[in-house]
């Protein structure tokens, strides 16, 4: 049977430096999948391969069957994968409703000429593309926030917003880069919420890297460690954590 998602010997070199070592894994449908591992681990940049933002030295990536390489990066959304970052990157002078505009671009069928004469087609879609934002902003309950220019906002509504723009792209699969970054306690706890409702009431597959032990426990189905840019270990969160080469990365031992 077809993997959903599907990592294959990956490898990545920068001139001699070896940042991802041979690293494969398999996402199913329907689960969450985080990859853990101390800071300089290699998670962004196997992060960034699987998003296809930089090409692999070598391997295969390869979502629902078809393979990813030499895809290029701004076509992955309209493939079905949606993608936050660490660092949040919105258009900060508009509103969020824009932004969330903005996030349905992937799926625009309308050509230049239709646009311009305005048909019934295009009107349509337009209608269909604001249908689905109000859903997202009623999902994750941000009403009261649409019409507010983001640079007003504070940081962990901020991610709250890139959250809502990335589910706007209408992902099967999503890539989340460290979601708990920067968020309180409560805000991490309310991300933990949003993970979960994604998958089960939205039935999105969710992969993504995350150093909040807390939270990974609480939402992963599997859980990848690597260090130095290779694989430690795979399982479940409890089985992972108490691996000993994971214990040794982390404390250093």
């Amino acid at each position: 049977m077809t993997a959903f998602f599907e990592v294959s010997h990956l490898s990545k070199h920068f001139g001699g430096l070896v940042a991802v070592d041979d690293v494969s894994f398999e996402v199913e449908r329907g689960s969450v999948f985080t990859i853990i591992g101390p800071n300089g681990a290699g998670k962004t940049t196997i992060f960034n391969l699987v998003s296809l933002i930089y090409p692999p030295s070598s391997g295969r990536i390869a979502f629902e069957g078809r393979d990813l390489t030499g895809v290029a990066p701004d076509k992955v959304a309209a493939l079905g994968i949606g993608r936050t970052f660490q660092n949040i990157e919105l258009f900060e002078h508009a509103t969020v409703l824009q932004n969330l505009l903005i996030g349905c671009h992937a799926h625009v069928r309308a050509n230049f000429l239709a646009e311009m004469l305005r048909l019934p087609s295009v009107r349509r879609q337009e209608l269909a593309l604001r249908r689905r934002v109000e859903e997202v902003i009623d999902f994750l309950d941000i009403q009261s926030v649409r019409d507010k220019m983001v640079a007003g906002l504070p940081y962990g509504m901020r991610k709250v917003v890139e959250l809502a723009r990335a589910l706007c792209t209408q992902p099967k699969l999503l890539l989340l880069d460290e979601p708990s970054s920067g968020l309180n306690v409560e805000e991490t706890d309310d991300m933990a919420f949003w993970i979960k409702d994604i998958r089960n009431d939205l039935g999105i597959t969710v992969l993504m890297v995350e150093h909040d032990m807390s939270l990974v426990s609480r939402v992963s189905d599997r859980v990848l460690a690597v260090n130095q840019g290779a694989m430690l270990a795979e399982g479940t969160p409890a089985e992972v954590q108490a691996h000993p080469e994971v214990i040794a990365a982390y404390l250093g031992a």
